[in-house]
């Protein structure tokens, strides 16, 4: 199965690519999770938008965007038929790998969803500060910070 790693800004996406994965995140993170909030704000706008291809189709996404404190990656989403795939590690390495090119060994914060606290502690994320409600789902914020 060829793997392809896309990085784009809002405005290099086509409107297939965008529409792709719009509908992604909205199948996981309001459908699937049974959560509705305001997916689509203004920070898509000055983010890059990280997006893995299996066989040519959106299979992993991730958004990354720098603050005057860190890097951040958000919207971190695997399609639900690939999970078994390991893609959720794949494209966060890849994220993580993506932000030190770019923005340099600056700290990388994430909002995580509590249940994923293990997955993300495993790729050298450490939790900060207390859990708290986002959106109704239980979060806490991690920070890596490169070595």
């Amino acid at each position: 199965m060829p793997i392809e790693i896309k990085v784009a800004r809002f405005h290099e996406l086509s409107n297939t690519e965008l529409y792709q994965l719009l509908q992604l995140r909205t199948e996981v993170f309001v459908v699937e999770q049974d959560c509705v909030y305001q997916d689509m704000d203004d920070k898509d706008f000055d983010s890059l938008h990280l997006i893995l291809l299996l066989d040519k189709n959106i299979a992993a996404y991730t958004r990354i965007y720098e603050s005057s404190e860190a890097s951040h990656i958000g919207r971190v989403v695997v399609k639900k038929e690939n999970r078994k795939n390991d893609l959720g590690r794949l494209i966060t390495k890849e994220s993580i790998d993506f932000c030190e090119s770019v923005y340099g060994k600056q700290d990388i914060i994430i909002s995580a969803q509590l249940y994923l606290l293990k997955f993300y502690s495993e790729l050298g994320f450490s939790s900060e500060g207390e859990i708290y409600l986002e959106d109704g789902i239980k979060h806490i914020q991690m920070r890596y910070v490169f070595s």
